[in-house]
């Protein structure tokens, strides 16, 4: 008699502060939707930064873009991502890289998330080239200078901004 393996419910976490979600991210979120059975995106509530949107904001936003990707659900967290991944039942963390740079700061991360849960394992995706120079500091620098920032963010996350950084124009 031959078995049939049993499929698992494969679950990644993509952590991040998504201040704001950027046209990077979604790329990254898109393409992983589509390897996992679920994907988290969670937002990180960093005390040490000083995050323009709120994350009950930021939250809002990435519900708003990802609303036709049935399978990924947005939450929040501020424990250790390692803790996070575990109490989620996953077993993969996404992360994306744009450059050398990136892979260096992410390879350390990587590393530690896997001392601190070594069930977890972290896959790098690399970011469309087109999006490789986009950062949430960079859009958000140029929404600050109303700058035109249409092809870096959804719609949806530009009219935050412009409401966010010019409230007296509504």
């Amino acid at each position: 008699m031959t078995t049939e393996p049993q499929k698992s419910y494969r679950i990644a976490v993509y952590p991040g502060t998504f201040d704001p979600v950027t046209m990077g991210h979604m790329d990254i979120i898109t393409r992983a939707s589509r390897q996992f059975d679920l994907l988290i995106v969670a937002v990180l509530n960093n005390m040490s930064k000083n995050p323009l949107f709120t994350v009950d904001e930021r939250k809002d936003l990435l519900a708003q873009v990802t609303a036709h990707l049935p399978n990924v659900q947005i939450d929040s967290f501020r424990d250790l991502l390692a803790n996070y991944v575990r109490q989620k039942n996953a077993n993969v963390i996404v992360r994306g890289i744009r450059s050398v740079t990136d892979f260096e700061y992410e390879l350390q991360l990587a590393s530690t998330n896997h001392k601190l849960n070594p069930d977890a394992e972290t896959i790098f995706m690399m970011t469309n080239p087109k999006y490789s120079y986009l950062s949430s500091s960079l859009v958000k620098e140029i929404a600050h200078f109303h700058g035109d920032t249409t092809d870096l963010v959804s719609p949806e996350v530009d009219a935050a901004l412009r409401r966010k950084l010019n409230p007296s124009a509504e």
